[in-house]
């Protein structure tokens, strides 16, 4: 297990929806622009209670 606390991002897919992933998914393979992703939080609760908050705002499409 790493020293190094677990950071996460909400990214928004091309759908519009969307995910709550850990920082170490987060590389330029997903193509994501800024306006596109919100983080580093500090626990997976606290991006998904986030993400409610994205939903709410009209910014991210419900699953």
């Amino acid at each position: 297990m790493s020293n190094h606390p677990q950071a996460w991002y909400i990214i928004k897919r091309p759908t519009g929806h969307c995910e709550v992933v850990p920082s170490d998914r987060t590389d330029d393979k997903l193509h994501v622009s800024a306006k596109d992703r919100w983080g580093p939080f500090s626990s997976q609760e606290e991006a998904f209670a986030r993400r409610i908050g994205l939903i709410r705002a009209g910014k991210c499409q419900p699953m």
